[in-house]
């Protein structure tokens, strides 16, 4: 807690808002990067553009399990190029390198978003004590005063050999600080843990274990009760959609499947189902 004298423009150094203390990465190695486990190194920078762009570049010389964290992103990207802007230590945003090579067919790959999504929403739901919800394809939703709001968002980027994941998700911001007013925090939507060291521990062991069952099971999202556990957790089924698409095509519906592609299944009025593969999704209305 900051000392009650402690005046709003006081500063005593960078780390001087104790509500906002910087991530321990040592404890975070020495707790994630074992021997035999799926994370091989894990880097913490003070700030940077964006995790996905360093990381990816990077790529071709680390192995598999490469974490890179950063404090605060300036150039942070989510879907269609939207910027992921926050003030510095009030999230985390971080990205993974994933090499599943030949165990999983490369048309598989695809379900990583999904897979990052259900390992997020299931790491929180054990450390924070938060529900958290999946709106297809990538985004994360809490429920701040009986609203759907995004808090965070996941980005998957291919490299020569595997695919870079980013994740970014907003732990900390008040309503002052929010982007825009639909956005949310897990502190807003009143979370058990806001502390994000241990929040960080969750989420890379969640991923960690749903990656391997998916590669061990090849990449088949029914066999490692991927596609199920998605399904349970994603907001957008059940729901009335807009499917603003590739090209400039609009498609209106009932959201009623994620399909073993991924891909999600949309009822039109006329009752034809349309998969659509990519996209930005708009909740409009449940439908009882």
């Amino acid at each position: 807690m900051t000392p009650s004298d402690a005046s709003a423009g006081s500063s005593t150094g960078r780390w001087s808002s104790l509500e906002r203390p910087p991530l321990n990465a040592e404890g975070l190695r020495r707790a994630l990067v074992t021997e035999g486990g799926l994370w091989t190194s894990l880097e913490v920078v003070d700030s940077t553009g964006s995790t996905n762009t360093d990381l990816a570049a990077r790529a071709p010389q680390l192995p598999e399990g490469a974490v890179l964290v950063a404090e605060e992103q300036t150039a942070g990207r989510g879907r269609l190029d939207r910027s992921w802007v926050a003030p510095a230590r009030s999230g985390l945003f971080f990205s993974v390198l994933l090499k599943p090579g030949a165990a999983v067919p490369q048309e598989r790959w695809g379900w990583l978003t999904l897979l990052a999504g259900v390992a997020t929403a299931t790491g929180l739901s054990r450390a924070a004590g938060v529900d958290t919800s999946l709106k297809w394809p990538n985004d994360l939703l809490v429920t701040v005063d009986r609203e759907e709001r995004k808090a965070g968002g996941i980005l998957a980027e291919r490299v020569a050999d595997g695919i870079v994941i980013g994740i970014g998700l907003n732990v900390s911001l008040t309503e002052d600080e929010l982007p825009v007013p639909a956005a949310g925090s897990l502190t807003l939507a009143k979370a058990s843990v806001t502390d994000r060291d241990p929040l960080l521990r969750a989420v890379l062991r969640s991923l960690e274990q749903w990656y391997g069952n998916w590669r061990a099971a090849g990449g088949d999202p029914a066999a490692s009760g991927l596609q199920e556990t998605y399904a349970a957790g994603c907001a957008t089924l059940g729901k009335h959609v807009r499917a603003e698409l590739p090209g400039g095509r609009t498609l209106t519906g009932t959201a009623e499947a994620v399909d073993t592609d991924g891909r999600l299944v949309i009822r039109t009025a006329e009752g034809v189902h349309e998969a659509v593969g990519a996209g930005d999704v708009v909740h409009l209305r449940s439908v009882h």
